[in-house]
This record gives structure tokens, sequence and C-alpha cells, in this order.
């Protein structure tokens, strides 16, 4: 790795580990319902909401009561989704006159993004007009993402409560996620991506010359629509010039903003952030890759902060990015030596065995190895599926490093909220191994463990890996499921196995080179994403209800303390060791052995 490759990496750390503190401790001060310095412009707006929602600041709720207004908000969300997706054709801000979304494509997208999963079977300039992007994909956007911060912070008031009965409102935990954090940074974000390029119109396509006219040859047709024939029975071909080019255009700044903030990446243009017009030049690259893990980690601290020890929250923070760095720099090496089988043949050839240059296939030159592996890591650790280039075109081992992050459950830093919640759910696990082996009930702050807690931190583990092996078998196993595999052999089944993770895991990259918008794979990959989801929020509000009931317990010599190197060290070996034992095997017949067939 080159000098320069180190800086960048250790300049994106940097930043990103320096504004996790003051962010953290912003949004703690919003969900305490403490002052910001906004809330006084945004203050009766905020109130206005409640008055919408029937409820009041300081109305509190059980976990059954909360559960049934988030599933019932995100139902909401995905019906009307679906409806304005199905009539898009009758609705305006349509200039290029885009038809209906189909059935089974508008059930996938809609499940795709009310569960901050943003998984994309179709190309967005083609498919969806910008009242769809706007209205429904850029909304949801914002309030997944909402809906699992709020989740987080039940879960937070659950572990910090004294035999309480409630854990908070959700109208007002997804109201103040909204207003005061994921709105003012989109807009900063929003503002900083526009003067670096990046499109924010609602004019039509755009019509231009091109700076070097090309050509192409196709059949020449007869007034049928025939190809003609020659004398000898040949096809007749006639040279077509090409001297313009349709350019997409659209409110795509907007989108972008909050689609990397809220850890969703449906992209607005096909090519997603590897476009131009999405992602323009290395200053915004690095704004949007800083956007992509900022939330989740300063959610660490604002854990921290409002459980009352903000050394919790550095040693969860810690954990993460423990594992994070040495994923990223295997990444980074894989993708720099390229492929063997591609070396430069020299007058010594043993000499020379690695990729000229590494590997560039499916990479923007703009940005080059180092920032797309930076990228594919950032992405897959948190739960968002943008990407700067193609994972397809990865080396197997480089492909194996954002495969293998996904396959963690995403709590990797992880989606907004949704990533700490579940790394909390493997301290929880943590927490209770170490009892076993000391002989003690187990406590996390203050909280002890029972056997109710890790029945549902069990569901949360557990359901992720079956619904990504269950799908991926049942792929493998269907005509339909194999009728759309281009690739043969371990590459193809890599595709499928990840296309079950990303959606499982509530991601929404792809590998592609997979035919996925079919009626099989829209329903099946819309269904996982459903289950993957609110299976996991259902029991992460159920322990948060248990914990809040439950009195402290003072800290004792056989407690173990849980913001140590210790603990972080053990918190790490626990999630690493789930993650191996569920897809190692399913693994080594992908990436593993198409390393090994490329290497031989």
């Amino acid at each position: 790795m080159t000098l320069n490759g180190c800086l960048q990496l250790l300049l994106y750390l940097a930043v990103l580990i320096a504004l996790a503190k003051p962010l953290g401790w912003y949004m703690a001060r919003v969900y305490d319902g403490q002052p910001v310095g906004i809330d006084r412009v945004l203050g009766p707006l905020e109130r206005l909401l409640y008055r919408l929602f029937g409820t009041r600041a300081d109305a509190e709720m059980d976990w059954k009561a909360y559960t049934v207004a988030m599933l019932l908000f995100n139902l909401a969300g995905f019906l009307v989704l679906y409806l304005l997706q199905r009539a898009q054709a009758l609705l305006p801000l349509n200039p290029q006159s885009l038809g209906a979304v189909s059935p089974d494509s508008a059930f996938n997208t809609a499940a795709s993004f009310v569960t901050n999963t943003n998984w994309q079977g179709y190309g967005g300039e083609s498919t969806m007009s910008y009242l769809t992007q706007m209205l429904g994909l850029n909304v949801q956007n914002f309030v997944s993402a909402a809906s699992g911060m709020a989740t987080l912070v039940a879960l937070i008031r659950g572990l910090r409560a004294r035999s309480a009965a409630t854990i908070g409102n959700f109208w007002v935990d997804i109201t103040r996620s909204t207003l005061y954090i994921l709105l003012p940074l989109a807009l900063l974000l929003a503002l900083a991506l526009v003067s670096q390029g990046v499109v924010q119109s609602f004019g039509s396509y755009a019509d231009v010359p091109l700076v070097q006219p090309q050509s192409y040859q196709q059949p020449k047709l007869d007034a049928n629509g025939n190809p003609l024939k020659d004398a000898s029975g040949n096809d007749v071909a006639e040279t077509v010039p090409v001297t313009r080019q349709t350019l997409p255009m659209g409110p795509a700044a907007s989108q972008i903003a909050i689609k990397q903030l809220g850890t969703n990446g449906g992209g607005f243009f096909n090519a997603n952030s590897a476009h131009p017009f999405e992602n323009p030049t290395p200053l915004a690259n690095f704004f949007e890759l800083l956007a992509i893990l900022l939330i989740p980690a300063a959610l660490c601290y604002t854990f921290g902060k409002m459980v009352g020890d903000t050394r919790q929250g550095w040693a969860i923070l810690a954990a993460m990015t423990i594992i994070f760095v040495p994923l990223l720099l295997g990444a980074v090496l894989a993708e720099q030596s390229g492929n063997p089988q591609l070396a430069r043949l020299g007058a010594d050839t043993a000499a020379s065995d690695a990729q000229p240059g590494g590997n560039m296939e499916g990479k923007e030159t703009r940005f080059g190895i180092v920032n797309s592996a930076l990228w594919a890591s950032a992405t897959t650790a948190a739960s968002n599926g943008s990407v700067n280039a193609m994972h397809d075109s990865f080396t197997p081992l480089g492909g194996l490093v954002p495969m293998f992050l996904i396959k963690l459950g995403e709590v990797i830093y992880g989606g907004v909220g949704s990533g700490l919640y579940g790394m909390l759910v493997f301290a929880i696990i943590a927490v209770f191994v170490a009892g076993l082996m000391v002989g003690r009930t187990p406590e996390y702050l203050g909280k002890k463990i029972e056997a109710y807690e890790m029945k549902m931190s069990s569901l949360v583990i557990l359901i992720p890996g079956a619904l990504v092996l269950i799908g991926t078998a049942a792929a493998l196993m269907t005509r339909a499921g194999t009728a759309t595999i281009y690739n043969p052999g371990p590459h193809g089944y890599s595709e499928v196995l990840y296309a079950f993770a990303s959606a499982a895991n509530n991601n929404g990259s792809a590998f592609a080179g997979l035919g996925a918008n079919t009626p099989f794979y829209n329903t099946a990959l819309g269904i996982a994403m459903f289950f993957a989801r609110y299976w996991l929020a259902i029991p992460t509000l159920a322990i948060a209800g248990s914990l809040a009931k439950k009195k402290l317990v003072p800290a004792g010599p056989g407690t173990l303390p849980t913001h140590t190197p210790l603990f972080v060290a053990m918190l790490v070996g626990v999630v690493l060791i789930v993650g191996a034992l569920t897809f190692i095997p399913a693994l080594a017949l992908g990436p593993i052995v198409e390393h090994l067939m490329m290497v031989q």
C-alpha cells in the first residue's frame, strides 16, 4: 500500500472518530428533550406534529404500545409507497412520462425503502418519476432511518431505567430524529454536494451533443422490419452515427444526502455513487463516505452519554473499529494485489506475480483502488447499499470482505440505530458468556441478564442467518432462481449468496451480475427484508421493556466491567465467532473456493 493510500485511510478514520463526540453529545440532548438551539425554530413544527399524531411529548408507552406504533407507521409507509409507484404514470412531476412500476418490482421497492434496505432491482432514471423519487423514496429515506434510531433510543432507556414500565414515545422519538438530526444534517450535506456539481433540478432530461461523435453498425431492415439480405444471404449492415446523448437530470442531491446519512443507499441513478452526477469529485466522495458512518459512530457516544457513562459508548465504538480496520486493510490489499493470472509477463515471470496497477476492473479511475475498497467496506459495515465501484468485479478475497461485513449482522457501525442496537444485543450475549465462565448471574449496566433477554437476543442473531441461508438454498434449488444467474460456478453462487445477505441484513448493495428484477427475486428478497427488519426490532423492544422493569444491581466483586479492553476483546470475539460459525461454510463454496481456483 502506498503512503498516499495510508494517509487517505487515516484521514477518514480520524475525521470520523473526531466527529463522533460532538454529534453524539448533540443527539443525546435531542433525545432527552434538552435545548439544542434549533429547537427555538423547529419547536412549533414539532408540537404541531404531536397534535397531528394525537400525542404529547411527555406521554410514555410500554414496549408493546411502542412496537405497535412503529409497525403501524411503517405499514402505512409501505402502502403509500407501493400505490405511488403503481400510479406514477397518472401523477405530476413525471417529465419523461414513465409508466407504472410492475407489481412485483413495486412490492420489492416498497419493502426495500420502508425497511431501510434500499435494494434496487430497477434503473432509477428509467423507472421512477421525480414525484416517486421525492415523495416516496426520499421520504422513506428519512423516516425508515428515524424508525431505527427510535428503536435504539427505546433500548437505551430500558437499560438506564429504574423499575419503569415505559420506554418512551415512538411518535416523539421519530419526530425528534427527523426534525433535529436527519433534516439539518441532510440540508448541510446536500448544499455541499451541490457545490461539487451534484445535480438538483426539476427539468427534463438534457439532450446534448457528444464531444467525440461515435458510430455503430446494426442490421438494415426493410419496410416490414425484417433484416435485409445480400446476394449471399448475409445480413446487410448499416452504419448509425451517434452525435447526441441524453443526460438524466432530477432532484438528486437532496436524495443522495439522506441516502448516505440515513444509511439507506438507494441511488437516484442506476450507477449509484459511481455516477458522476451523484458523486462528481474526490471531495464529494469523501463527504459521502463520511456521511455513511457518521451517525452510527456518533450514536455510540450518544449511548454512553444517555446511560451516564461515556466509557460504555467508547468501548462499543472501539469494538466496531477493531473489527472494521483489519477487514478494510484486507480489501485494499486484495485489490491492490490484483489477479495473478493477469500478471505482467517479462523476462523473469517468477519475479512478477501481481497484476500491474492492481485490480482496476469495475472501479472509477477518479477514485482508484483505495477509495473504492474503503467505500465497499464502509457501505457494508453500515447497512448502506450505495456503491462507487462494482463489488462483482472485486477479486475473490476483496469481495469476501464486504460480504463478510454484511454477514456479521450489520453491527460494525451498522445502520443508523439498528447497528448499535444489534451490537448491544451482542454485548448482552458477551456478558452472559462471561457470567457462565464465573458461575454468576450476568449483568449489563446494572441490569441482570436472564432467560427472557437471552431468548430475545437469540432471535436477533439467528433470524438474519437463517434468512440468508434458507433464501440462498431456495434460489439455487428452483428454476426461477437459477434462470437469471449469468455467471457459472462459485462466482454465480456468490452473487446469490450476497443478494440474500444484503436483503436479510437490510444492506441493499449488490454483487451485480445477477438478474434480480424478476418476480421470484423481487418477492423472495422483499420478504427477507421485512422479516430481517421487524423480527429483529420487535425482540429488541421486548428486551428494552424487560430491562426497564428491573432494578439496578450494585456492582460487586464478580461484576464484569463493560468498559475495559478485556470486555472489548470479548465482544469482538463473540461477534466474529457467531459470524464465522454461521457463514464460513457458505463462504467456502463461494469467494474462498474462487480464490483457490484463481491462484492454483
